[in-house]
């Protein structure tokens, strides 16, 4: 991802990524949903409430079935399983932006 120029914050917990979120405006979150303290589907509903606009795209090792749809209902807006392929994250991003830039418009 440093290859795209984009600037780049890790925190290791739910918590800090909440925390995060009410101190800077960021324009995506990869969320991984086994996190410690608080796990990703809580900190992307209270992320959501910070800032509703903000990209939130779920990553998980667990492909189980109903994953994804339990992803989407808590608030993100995509779903990307592990092990992931850059090519296809930087796809996901691509369609995502290039969504909210027509809507825009």
């Amino acid at each position: 991802m440093r290859k795209t120029g984009a600037e780049i914050h890790q925190v290791l917990n739910g918590k800090e990524a909440v925390k995060k979120c009410k101190e800077t405006k960021y324009d995506l979150v990869l969320m991984d949903i086994q996190l410690p303290d608080m796990d990703g589907y809580e900190a992307t509903r209270r992320i959501k409430k910070i800032d509703a606009d903000i990209l939130i795209i779920a990553q998980t090792a667990f492909a189980l079935s109903g994953e994804k749809q339990k992803c989407l209902e808590v608030g993100c807006d995509d779903y990307i399983s592990k092990p992931i392929k850059i090519t296809a994250l930087l796809k996901l991003i691509d369609g995502h932006i290039n969504n909210r830039f027509r809507t825009t418009l």
